[in-house]
């Protein structure tokens, strides 16, 4: 449990702030995807884009957990009996 909220809380904070900068800079009614224009209300658009911005961050962090297991983690994993 602890490991998920190392992953899920900073990437949500993240996710937060990087949406407010995108969406300041960017006029969801402008917005196109592969070539035609996105036909979704702003609120809608800016819950989707917000969760797209989680899901990057999210794999960002568990990218950053996977990586910090030790030599020993790696070489002897504990078997489930």
């Amino acid at each position: 449990m602890q490991k998920l909220i190392q992953i899920l809380w900073p990437s949500f904070l993240v996710a937060g702030v990087v949406e407010a900068i995108f969406f300041t800079v960017i006029n969801p009614s402008e917005l196109y995807f592969f070539g035609s224009p996105v036909r979704f209300d702003a609120i809608t658009t800016y819950s989707i884009g917000f969760f797209a911005f989680w899901l990057i961050c999210a794999a960002s962090s568990l990218t950053t957990i996977y990586f910090q297991r030790t030599a020993n983690e790696i070489n002897h994993p504990e078997t489930k009996s």
